[in-house]
């Protein structure tokens, strides 16, 4: 394995584990507390989305970024075939999340933008793991 698809890898398992951590603390308090105290959130940051309480997005955020990355991450340190493609479907869904989010709340902060870097990173990171290892 050269050294662009080892260091590559081992940044997509960090980012995995990093966005994994994060959505799956965020949602379990999400669904512990639908009215977002636990996070410092009212519902009222809900006002524009469909959403009354934090239950939904906190059930998708654990699922979707919580345990989905921490399938993404096995399957890549377990270099299973086609690990860069579950990368790639990870920054995808992060990024869609973050884009959606902001639609819907009407509202970009520094996190928004972090973890929509994050997902944008794993995109490229999927995409170049993909183009290094795919047989010809």
């Amino acid at each position: 394995m050269n050294r662009i698809v080892k260091f590559s890898r081992i940044i997509s398992i960090g980012l995995l584990l990093l966005t994994a951590v994060n959505a799956l603390i965020a949602g379990t308090l999400f669904i512990i507390d639908p009215t977002g105290e636990k996070m410092g959130m009212s519902v009222a940051y809900l006002a524009h989305s469909p959403f009354s309480t934090f239950l939904i997005p906190g059930i998708t955020l654990f699922v979707v970024n919580g345990i989905m990355n921490i399938i993404a991450a096995i399957i890549t340190i377990k270099r299973q075939k086609h690990f860069p493609l579950f990368i790639l479907a990870q920054g995808l869904l992060l990024s869609g999340w973050i884009l959606i989010q902001v639609v819907l709340v009407k509202d970009f902060n520094v996190l928004h933008f972090s973890m929509l870097s994050i997902g944008v990173l794993l995109m490229l990171l999927g995409s170049l793991l993909y183009q290094q290892l795919r047989p010809f």
